[in-house]
């Protein structure tokens, strides 16, 4: 008796597709979490995690942009070194700074539905200027909560203070991180992806 298996189709291909693209996009954050320098304000360092944030939400839509960001939070909490400067484990998402990336799936999912809205993903270069800003802008407010919300638990110290120490501190370096989010989505090699 032979079984034939030609025409079983496992796993259809576009579901493929997007664990694919959420994998490249939780390994780019990964890879910009290596690009950390200190804030001459604040204790939290500055990295460009909140980029790949922005672009998997872009480019990927809420829902793939969310399950990317969720596979970059489970690769380095079982140890693969993505956070902030090469850490990983536990101790980063219980620690002053683990509000952010606790926050970062729910950004994700957030900027992909403002700027594409519920209906089919758009090409992210078609995608209006004022609705790329307020996706971005409406998932920096999620991941400035998080973590200062994070911060000021870890920390024990109040909210007002967290606020200026893990978000205020970082206005000027997310307004441009949004304009490289920008830049790359009109980028004709890169939007035409």
């Amino acid at each position: 008796m032979s079984v034939g298996t030609e025409s079983v189709d496992l796993v259809g291909d576009s579901a493929v597709e997007n664990v694919a693209r959420a994998a490249l996009f939780a390994a780019l954050t990964g890879a910009f979490a290596y690009v950390s320098f200190p804030n001459p304000v604040s204790p939290v360092p500055v990295t460009l995690q909140v980029l790949g944030v922005f672009l998997a939400g872009i480019y990927l839509g809420p829902l793939w942009g969310g399950v990317s960001l969720s596979l970059y939070l489970v690769a380095g909490a079982v140890g693969a070194p993505v956070y902030a400067g090469g850490s990983a484990g536990l101790g980063v998402l219980l620690g002053p700074y683990g509000g952010y990336v606790w926050s970062y799936p729910v950004a994700a999912a957030l900027v992909g539905l403002v700027a594409h809205g519920t209906g089919d993903l758009s090409l992210p270069r078609d995608v209006s200027i004022p609705r790329l800003l307020a996706g971005m802008v409406a998932g920096t407010v999620v991941v400035y909560a998080g973590g200062t919300v994070g911060y000021a638990v870890v920390e024990q110290i109040g909210l007002y203070r967290a606020f200026v120490v893990a978000a205020a501190a970082f206005v000027p370096a997310e307004a441009i991180k949004i304009a490289a989010a920008v830049g790359v989505t009109r980028s004709e090699e890169l939007g035409a992806a």
